[in-house]
C-alpha cells in the first residue's frame, strides 16, 4: 500500500512574504505557425511560465505546475496556431484558472523567426534571422498580450560622419576644387563614421488582438536602422550596405524614432491604450562601453508626437 506523501508547497512558509513571479523557464516545445496558402512554420519556442504566489503559501507546486504546463503546451501547440500571443494568452488563462490561490499568471515565448529573402545588389536567395517574441499576462481583469522582434542591423555614427565631411572640405578646399563641386561631391559620396552593428526591439501589447503582422514589425525594426544586414554579401552588397549606412547615418536615439515613426505609418488605426515598447542598443566599435535608448508608451502618446511633433 503506497503511502500518501505530505503537500508541502500548501503549508504555511516560514517567512510570509507574497512572490510575484513563481514558475518555470526555458520549456522547448515545437510551435507550428498557421501561413496562408502554404505549409505551417514550425518553431523551437522556448517559453517561461510564472504565477502570483500569496503569503501564506509555501510553494506552487513546482513538480506539479510543471505537468499542468506541460500539458498545457502540449495542447496549445497541438495545431497550427494564427498568432503566437495567441497560444501565450491561451496557457495564461488556463493556469489563472487551474490554481485557486493565484491572481496573475504569465507566460513569455522566443524562437528563432527566418526570413527569406535576396541580396540587396546581386539578388541572391540568402536567410535573415529575427527574435520573435510574445507574452501574455492573464488576470481577473483580463488578458493582454504582446508581439514583437528583436533584429539586428547596422547604425553610423553622425557625429564621426560630421567630422570626416569638415575634414574632407578643408582637404578640398587646399586642393582649390570650388564650393559648389564639393557640396555636390559630399552630396554623392557619404564621408566615413565610426559604424556599430545595432540590435532594435519593437513590441506592441494590448487588451485583446494586437492586429499586427510580425513580418511587418521584422521590417519596420530592421529599417529604423542606418541599413540592413545580410547573411549572405559578395562585394557588391558590401558596397551596397556600407554606401547606404553611410548615407543615412542614425545615432541610438534616432533609430527609436525611427520605428516609432515606422509604426505609426504601418498601423494608424492601433488602440490608443496599446502599450508600444522600442529599444535600440548599439554595440560601439571604438569605444569600450555600448550605447542604449528606449520608449515605453501607449500607442496614443506615441502617434500625437510622431503626428505633431514636440508640441503635440
Amino acid at each position: 500500500m503506497s503511502q500518501q506523501l505530505p503537500d508541502v508547497q500548501d503549508s504555511r512558509p516560514d517567512v510570509s512574504v507574497g512572490l510575484n513571479r513563481v514558475g518555470v523557464t526555458g520549456v522547448e516545445k515545437l510551435l507550428k505557425l498557421h501561413r496562408d496558402g502554404g505549409r505551417p512554420i514550425v518553431l523551437m519556442a522556448e517559453f517561461d511560465v510564472f504565477v502570483d504566489l500569496p503569503s501564506w503559501r509555501k510553494g506552487a507546486d513546482m513538480s506539479r505546475n510543471m505537468e499542468v504546463v506541460d500539458a498545457m503546451l502540449e495542447e496549445a501547440v497541438s495545431e497550427p496556431a494564427v498568432a503566437v500571443e495567441d497560444v501565450c494568452g491561451d496557457v495564461a488563462e488556463r493556469l489563472l484558472e487551474k490554481h485557486d490561490y493565484t491572481t496573475r499568471a504569465e507566460v513569455g515565448m522566443e524562437a528563432e523567426y527566418v526570413i527569406r529573402e535576396e541580396t540587396p545588389e546581386t539578388g541572391r536567395p540568402t536567410q535573415a534571422t529575427a527574435d520573435l517574441i510574445a507574452s501574455a499576462t492573464a488576470t481577473d481583469e483580463g488578458t493582454r498580450e504582446a508581439v514583437g522582434c528583436r533584429v539586428d542591423g547596422m547604425t553610423v555614427c553622425p557625429c564621426s560622419q560630421g567630422m570626416s565631411e569638415s575634414r574632407a572640405r578643408e582637404v578640398l578646399a587646399g586642393l582649390d576644387v570650388d564650393r559648389e563641386t564639393v557640396d555636390r561631391f559630399l552630396e554623392e559620396v557619404p564621408q566615413p563614421g565610426h559604424s556599430q552593428r545595432g540590435h532594435a526591439t519593437l513590441s506592441v501589447e494590448t487588451a485583446g488582438d494586437p492586429s499586427v503582422d510580425l513580418e511587418e514589425l521584422i521590417a519596420i525594426a530592421r529599417d529604423s536602422m542606418s541599413a540592413r544586414i545580410y547573411n549572405l554579401a559578395k562585394r557588391p552588397d558590401e558596397d551596397h550596405m556600407t554606401h547606404e549606412s553611410h548615407g543615412d547615418a542614425k545615432f541610438v536615439e534616432d533609430c527609436v524614432r525611427a520605428m516609432a515613426e515606422g509604426l505609426v505609418a504601418a498601423y494608424p488605426d492601433l488602440p490608443d491604450e496599446a502599450v508600444v515598447r522600442m529599444e535600440q542598443s548599439n554595440d560601439e566599435s571604438i569605444h569600450q562601453h555600448n550605447a542604449h535608448a528606449e520608449r515605453v508608451a501607449e500607442f496614443a502618446e506615441v502617434k500625437r508626437e510622431v503626428d505633431g511633433g514636440e508640441d503635440a
